[in-house]
């Protein structure tokens, strides 16, 4: 009996972990990435809940915490840079997790202990998907044509590939108007190992984040955010520039730096929430399926948790309908968790006004004080269950 067939769109965490406990458990894995090549680089991920088991059963919990971003801690701090609050950073799910990594570095660990015969297209993307009773076929912008008994869409949360597969009203895009932009920008001696997070008014946060590589990444977020995506870089940095022309503390280092930075990205912030992850062999997992954002968190947990259930659940059952919707059913409770962000959160993070702002360095020197530290901390945990992993039941072929 032949391997089953899986192709994976999309070189993402959740690309590589699916692609990862496929390949062990006996599937031929082929992953097409739109990108030319790998993409490293990128700002923090975090593993947590569940996910570290999941990296334990993949052998791969060392090799995530050798490459730690080098972060102690997560403090919140003044227009002056001086320390305000501290936020509880201790233990596995703290505001800086045990286990911080860039999402390149993640990405990169997945991909060097990927299987050997996972094989990979770059540079080309998913044009065509027909599904048949007997598997799905897949023809590519490139011309490339793949007969597959799987298609996972592992792709970001503007996915191309879902439109073709999943009708307008089983796609719900929330826009949480927030912006944010990312860089990388060089280390000064004022810098230090903790996350450094400054709010100001108008709805703007700016942070500075330790790397392991002797920069520093930078963002800036705020609300209510700008129709930016569509923007060249130089316009996008020059409308950025002026809503953080008065925003103090390091705003104008970053600003600065941001002109010359080789990684500069923005993101207009949109939740993804499905009626359906599957429909006859094609399923989405990752941020195309239920983008939670940089608010709810816990992106690069779920996407690896991810990987593992798909696996599992298709590993031992030959009824592919069936191994999907448990592993919808399995994942969905997780997910909800992460995407039902509390009433008032935006409002809270990204105060307007002065009084706005005043009241929320009260609530967060409150919520940071003894009696309530074990609160705080439990708000910064994502993708945690009581229920057991499903087993891996039977193995097509190699065993992993």
């Amino acid at each position: 009996m032949s391997n089953r067939t899986a192709v994976i769109s999309g070189a993402s965490i959740a690309g590589l972990s699916t692609a990862w406990w496929l390949s062990r458990t006996g599937w031929e894995v082929t992953v097409i990435e739109r990108a030319a090549q790998f993409r490293d680089g990128g700002q923090n991920v975090d593993i947590r809940g569940v996910a570290r088991d999941v990296l334990r059963r993949m052998d791969l919990f060392e090799a995530v915490a050798a490459r730690n971003t080098t972060e102690t801690g997560t403090v919140l701090v003044d227009a002056q840079g001086a320390v305000t609050v501290e936020l509880p950073s201790d233990g596995a799910g703290g505001a800086t997790a045990e286990l911080e990594i860039l999402r390149g570095d993640l990405a990169r660990t997945l991909l060097d202990h990927l299987p050997d015969d996972v094989h990979f297209v770059y540079g080309d993307s998913i044009a065509e998907v027909v599904d048949t009773s007997d598997g799905v076929a897949v023809r590519t912008a490139g011309g490339l044509d793949l007969q597959a008994d799987l298609l996972v869409v592992a792709e970001g949360v503007r996915s191309r590939t879902r439109s073709l597969v999943f009708r307008e009203d089983e796609v719900d895009v929330r826009d949480l108007d927030v912006t944010m932009v990312f860089g990388t920008i060089p280390r000064t001696p004022g810098d230090d190992d903790r996350w450094r997070w400054h709010n100001a008014v108008r709805g703007r946060q700016i942070h500075l984040r330790p790397d392991p590589y002797g920069t520093i990444r930078a963002i800036l977020a705020y609300s209510p955010g700008d129709d930016v995506l569509e923007a060249g870089r130089e316009q996008m940095l020059a409308l950025v520039r002026a809503r953080y022309a008065d925003a103090g503390w390091e705003a104008p280092r970053i600003l600065d730096a941001f002109e010359t930075s080789p990684d500069v990205y923005v993101d207009q912030l949109q939740q993804i929430r499905m009626t359906t992850w599957h429909r006859g062999h094609v399923v989405m997992a990752g941020d195309a399926a239920w983008c939670v954002t940089p608010m709810g968190g816990g992106g690069a947990s779920l996407a690896l948790t991810a990987g593992y259930v798909l696996a599992a659940e298709l590993a031992g059952s030959d009824e592919t309908e069936m191994a999907l919707a448990a592993f919808e059913a399995w994942m969905r409770p997780l997910v909800e968790d992460v995407q039902d962000l509390p009433r008032g959160l935006k409002a809270f993070a990204y105060p307007q006004t002065r009084p706005g702002l005043a009241v929320r360095g009260v609530v967060d020197r409150l919520m940071t004080s003894r009696p309530f530290r074990p609160l705080t901390a439990k708000l910064t945990q994502v993708a945690e269950t009581d229920r057991a992993l499903p087993e891996i039941r039977a193995f097509g072929g190699r065993s992993g």
